[in-house]
């Protein structure tokens, strides 16, 4: 939507330093803003943070800030102004009108549409496409009602309506029909998968879920020993993939979901809600993770809260620790790895087994390392799940 291979778009990121969010969050935040962009195909200049309370009701920043982005935009002809939070109407308003009294185009957006133009073009599927698209209606829909609501005043008086006020009315109707069109279109779709999941009852479950850009996908190959897509962007696969797998004649159903993201817009949580409900109906969770990311464990407290959302938190699950091959621990870990005569990945081993976490797998999809070890886990709990299921399994299958 952004750009094309010609015409490669650029943009500043803007965001706040809170008392919710230190300042390396904020950092933190602002790289995976800068991985989105790099997906929607859009080039990152430069960032700008500012310390708050909370955000400007009018610009996001503060004036004085504000003045500074502005200038650097101007100055460096940048297409694009992304935000870290969501923005409202009133806000994007306010920062193009500001741009238009210096004779300059730009287009402001926040976090959650950027995201949301990422699944709009990932999505495959008619089902994905529809929940894009809702998503995308929904999100809409609120700030077209700030943004109009200036106009109204061009004509005022009782009993009469500005040009402004018309025009609102006029895009809430169109938007609130779509939405009520794309949300049927949906209960039509979601019957059909909630048959097609009914025919594959007798079957056990397991759902991949995990961070975006964890490796989900990569592992799903290597289970499923079946191609399928994966791609070192954030939200690769967009739509479920289920594939059959047989491990010791056990077969079991394995599929690949949309992987979480922090701040992951809400309109988009309820639009999928059909997607998710491959993982809220999954016997058991193979939550994958990043070992390599320096933050993946606030990505499996973000996860851990969406499964608890949905409810999906109290599944079977087994923690996916991936990546191994890249991992490289903060100075502070490999001292103490040192102090206790471990090897970094060796002591971060045993910070997970000797927890009552769920059990822990260390291993690289990429590598094909230890993937013998997470199958025989993985085929623990789904033999587990298949014998309630089949409780004369064992006798049938030796009479062949």
């Amino acid at each position: 939507m952004f750009s094309t291979e010609k015409d490669i778009e650029t943009a500043v990121l803007i965001a706040l330093v809170t008392p919710k969010q230190t300042e390396e969050q904020t950092r933190e935040y602002l790289a995976e803003l800068e991985f989105l962009a790099e997906t929607a195909g859009v080039k990152t200049v430069k960032t700008f943070v500012q310390r708050l309370e909370r955000p400007d009701l009018n610009l996001f920043l503060g004036k004085g800030r504000f003045e500074d982005v502005m200038a650097y935009v101007i100055d460096q002809g940048i297409d694009l102004i992304i935000c870290d939070d969501d923005l409202t109407g009133r806000q994007i308003r306010n920062m193009e009108t500001a741009f238009q009294q210096r004779n300059k185009e730009v287009k402001i957006i926040d976090r959650s549409l950027l995201i949301l133009n990422i699944f709009a073009m990932r999505a495959q599927s008619v089902q994905a496409r529809t929940q894009v698209e809702l998503a995308q209606q929904q999100y809409v829909l609120p700030r077209l009602t700030r943004m109009w609501t200036h106009l109204s005043r061009q004509r005022g008086g009782v009993g009469m309506r500005g040009p402004g006020e018309k025009e609102l009315e006029t895009d809430k109707r169109i938007a609130n029909d779509r939405i009520a069109f794309l949300k049927d279109k949906l209960a039509r779709i979601d019957r059909q998968a909630v048959t097609q999941r009914k025919n594959r009852e007798q079957m056990v479950r397991v759902a991949l879920v995990g961070y975006t850009n964890v490796g989900k996908s990569t592992l799903m190959r290597r289970l499923a020993k079946a191609e399928v897509f994966a791609e070192n962007k954030l939200f690769a696969t967009v739509d479920s993939t289920v594939r059959k797998v047989t491990i010791e004649n056990i077969p079991f159903l394995l599929t690949d979901t949309v992987g979480f993201i922090r701040k992951l817009p809400t309109m988009l949580i309820e639009s999928f809600k059909s997607t998710l409900d491959e993982v809220r109906e999954a016997d058991v969770l193979l939550h994958v993770v990043d070992v390599s990311h320096p933050g993946h464990e606030e990505q499996i407290q973000v996860v851990n809260q969406i499964l608890a959302e949905i409810g999906a938190g109290d599944k079977p699950m087994i923690l996916v620790f991936n990546k191994i091959d890249l991992y490289q621990p903060s100075p502070e870990m490999e001292f103490e790895a040192q102090e206790g005569n471990f090897s970094p990945i060796d002591f971060l081993k045993n910070t997970y087994l000797d927890t009552e976490k769920p059990k822990a797998i260390f291993i690289s999809a990429e590598k094909k390392e230890n993937i013998d070890e997470l199958r025989q886990a993985l085929l623990d709990l789904v033999k587990a799940k298949h014998f309630q299921i089949f409780p004369n399994w064992l006798e049938e299958s030796n009479s062949y």
